[in-house]
């Protein structure tokens, strides 16, 4: 089988993966993916901002690192993104991300509600005992609909990375994802299944199968991703990612090159 690109990797220079672009290239020849594409976390304005993602000063090195791979491993199309958090009043500094290199895609993520709290950040796991699970939820969404509206990103992340360590609401979560959905879509942006979601206490691939026919239904286009944090985590479970996509009525992903979307069908079974 031909897979979709994997375009969601991740390096040491984020502080908590393991394995180069080189070594993670090794992962996805030995696999038969034909295309993959880096998306190590974007720095931040303030280089203490936290301790999860390279400071402004590694962004070079992280582009030398990628396209090393892409010199040792010339059978593969290796893509350069990133994965750019959003919170409200950052726009100009994903400009001038968006503007210092020859980027393929940006992912657009949402991990903080505020700048004090990653939601899903280990670390900061008890303060969601504090807080209503259906009131975080509806702010999620609505984060995402404001990091849609932008028009900055090319894909939006882990779409429900709200429920990772299996906090959900109960009812129905779609009315609340809608106008982001429609958001992404009059936008044109796409949203990835990621499938670390299936290695997380959620159990789940972001995003749900419901959201994901929400998606469907409003007109957004799908790429794939496995977040992977270590070479072995390349393609993971991209058969059921497939096939989720499939069972829900999409017949075609996006490849990304400098930015342009290209849709391609989904692999034959």
């Amino acid at each position: 089988m031909t897979w979709p690109p994997d375009y969601h990797l991740h390096t040491p220079l984020c502080r908590h993966a393991e394995g180069w672009p080189v070594e993670l290239a090794v992962r996805a020849r030995s696999l038969g993916l034909r295309e993959i594409g880096f998306s190590d976390h974007a720095p931040m304005p303030d280089a203490g901002f936290d301790d999860w993602r390279m400071g402004p000063e590694e962004l070079d090195r992280y582009v030398a690192e990628v396209q090393r791979a892409r010199t040792e491993f010339p059978e593969l199309t290796i893509r350069l993104g990133l994965e750019v958090d959003y919170l409200p009043g950052l726009e100009d500094w994903i400009r001038e991300l968006a503007a210092r290199h020859p980027w393929d895609y940006l992912i657009g993520s949402v991990h903080y509600l505020d700048r004090e709290w990653a939601i899903d950040n280990p670390a900061q796991k008890e303060r969601w005992s504090d807080r209503d699970v259906a009131d975080i939820w509806r702010a999620y969404a609505e984060r995402v609909r404001q990091a849609a509206d932008t028009g900055l990103f090319h894909i939006l992340g882990h779409l429900d990375l709200c429920k990772k360590f299996g906090h959900r609401p109960e009812g129905d979560v779609r009315e609340w994802f809608r106008p982001a959905m429609e958001t992404a879509a009059r936008h044109g942006t796409a949203i990835e299944l990621n499938t670390a979601g299936l290695r997380k206490e959620c159990r789940e691939i972001y995003p749900s199968r419901d959201l994901l026919v929400l998606a469907r239904e409003c007109g957004v286009a799908i790429t794939f991703g496995s977040d992977a944090h270590k070479p072995d985590e390349v393609g993971a479970d991209f058969p059921a990612a497939l096939a989720l996509a499939r069972e829900v009525g999409y017949a075609q992903s996006l490849r990304f090159e400098a930015g342009r979307a290209v849709p391609v069908p989904l692999p034959s079974r």
